[in-house]
């Protein structure tokens, strides 16, 4: 089973690039909507608040865990990864890859406010890209936004807008590093144009992940996916209907195994 958590809603976008690769492997996404949204939160309580998260997949014995947060990959990078019994995909790792690959030296990254103090992109990048120039910017204005279920329409454009207006001319690539991002891509296009390569690491983490399964072997699984949250069930389950597309996702309330909706 591959395990994945977000804060909120923005995994759900690395739950559909894993589900594109593995059709047949079985999912858990847990999301962590008590506590959302990260961007503003200290670094000790995002620490926390990661630990508690890996050791909840880890009840669940998933065999590796595919991380859907880039605040608390970047909040890693600073502390070091809590203890797991299972493999840990990092975001970061996932876009710097796809930066090489794109042969990108001058890139934007727009993160949260938590991931841009941290630096952790910036520092992993130069390591990784030795003649590359790096600008980190904060959106913390989105992630609420796409809780909300406010993708569309002129204020989510012109909130992409002003953030993107804040990065340098003749960039190469953009980093979307946060998992709600990709949500809004219509308006990152929108804003830097199509010239500047979009870099979302949900992509990459598929491809590491169904690499890890082809190395170990193919399991037979189910091929189902199981949603759980900490915040309101039936707004959940609402946005991960229209977000995934699913017919019928089973929706479950952390701790109530008996309040789960299936749309």
């Amino acid at each position: 089973m591959i395990g994945i958590f977000d804060s909120g809603l923005g995994g759900l976008t690395v739950v559909r690039a894993v589900r594109d690769r593995l059709p047949a492997s079985d999912i858990l996404f847990f999301s962590d909507q008590a506590h959302v949204p990260y961007g503003e939160r200290t670094p000790d309580d995002l620490y926390g608040l990661l630990d508690a998260n890996l050791r909840y997949l880890d009840s669940h014995e998933v065999d590796a865990i595919v991380m859907g947060c880039n605040t608390s990959c970047a909040i890693a990078d600073t502390y070091g990864w809590p203890t797991t019994h299972a493999e840990v995909f990092d975001l970061i790792d996932s876009a710097t890859i796809a930066l090489q690959r794109a042969g990108a030296s001058r890139i934007g990254v727009i993160a949260t406010s938590a991931t841009v103090k941290a630096g952790a992109y910036g520092r992993r990048i130069r390591n990784a890209i030795h003649a590359s120039e790096v600008w980190e910017i904060p959106a913390p204005a989105l992630v609420p936004m796409v809780e909300a279920g406010r993708l569309t329409g002129a204020i989510p454009r012109a909130a992409v807008a002003d953030v993107c207006a804040q990065l340098p001319p003749g960039l190469d690539a953009v980093v979307l590093a946060c998992t709600h991002y990709p949500l809004l891509d219509e308006h990152f296009a929108a804003a830097l144009g199509p010239k500047v390569i979009r870099i979302d690491p949900a992509l990459i983490q598929a491809q590491r992940v169904a690499e890890l399964q082809e190395r170990d072997g193919t399991i037979e699984e189910s091929g189902h996916t199981r949603y759980v949250t900490n915040g309101e069930l039936a707004h959940f389950a609402k946005n991960v209907a229209l977000l995934t597309r699913e017919a019928s996702p089973e929706c479950m309330k952390l701790g109530e195994e008996s309040a789960t909706l299936t749309l």
